[in-house]
């Protein structure tokens, strides 16, 4: 699947303007029925791109104000986030290469910004460096009180919006802890890999009645209002068991961040 990473839109001001955060996947169901799949991104404009009406698609979608233009392209933001980090960590692009296994010449030209790796290919550096994901993507490091407006969400769905991860947290800085709402499609199963070392996942169900799979553990089934802690360096798995839509809340929270 061809796959490009455009552009990420910000006010004059630092407040994020529409922009669309596609990953394209293939359509699948649990991670138990099909095999993993490669993911690639790509970032839109606000318009739909009706090009990919026929594919499964994971999408990340923030939108703001739109007051005021001022382009960054997300590749710089990701090679400098990563060459920071990287530094901070003491590492060489060998040194990298060597714990990721991912070639010193494509971490080169991330940090660059002139490739456009996959998100599976970035999950795979965030392990190695003990990183939260969102690290990668952060700019700026506001102070005091955070409002983040639902129409102001970042939303990350997959197989075509039978599952929505929105983020309840900033993607401005380093931070060890993410928080997310999850909503699962009737009878949809959602399959996530492994995360870096000592990952935890802290889950309730607000809504519906789903399973949680972890690993090669015994599902496990939880009801509205039921909780689970679980170690998220494995691979893993929601499914929601009923008819309607399933809603859960989940705290992530990473074993180390670099000082």
């Amino acid at each position: 699947m061809r796959s490009e990473i455009r552009r990420s839109l910000w006010s004059v001001i630092g407040q994020p303007i529409p922009i669309r955060f596609s990953v394209h996947v293939a359509d699948g169901a649990c991670r138990h029925c099909v095999p993993d799949m490669g993911i690639k991104a790509r970032i839109h404009g606000v318009r739909p791109d009706h090009r990919m009406s026929k594919l499964g698609t994971s999408q990340i979608y923030h939108q703001g104000d739109g007051s005021g233009l001022d382009c960054i392209e997300l590749p710089v933001i990701v090679g400098k986030n990563l060459r920071r980090i990287r530094l901070r960590q003491g590492l060489s692009l060998e040194r990298l290469a060597k714990q990721s296994g991912v070639s010193r010449a494509m971490l080169g030209q991330i940090e660059t910004g002139k490739s456009t790796p996959t998100i599976g290919l970035l999950w795979k550096i965030c392990t190695s460096l003990t990183v939260p994901f969102a690290s990668l993507i952060a700019v700026g490091d506001p102070e005091g009180i955070i409002v983040l407006r639902r129409d102001g969400s970042k939303l990350l769905s997959s197989n075509q919006g039978r599952f929505t991860s929105r983020a309840l947290f900033p993607f401005d800085s380093e931070r060890r802890t993410e928080f997310y709402e999850l909503r699962l499609a009737p009878l949809y199963c959602e399959n996530a890999e492994a995360h870096a070392a000592g990952t935890r996942e802290n889950l309730v169900v607000a809504k519906g009645s789903v399973e949680i799979a972890v690993g090669s553990a015994r599902p496990t089934t939880l009801s509205e209002g039921d909780a689970m802690l679980f170690e998220a360096d494995v691979p893993h798995a929601y499914r929601n068991l009923g008819t309607d839509e399933a809603v859960l809340y989940l705290v992530m929270t990473y074993a180390q961040m670099i000082g």
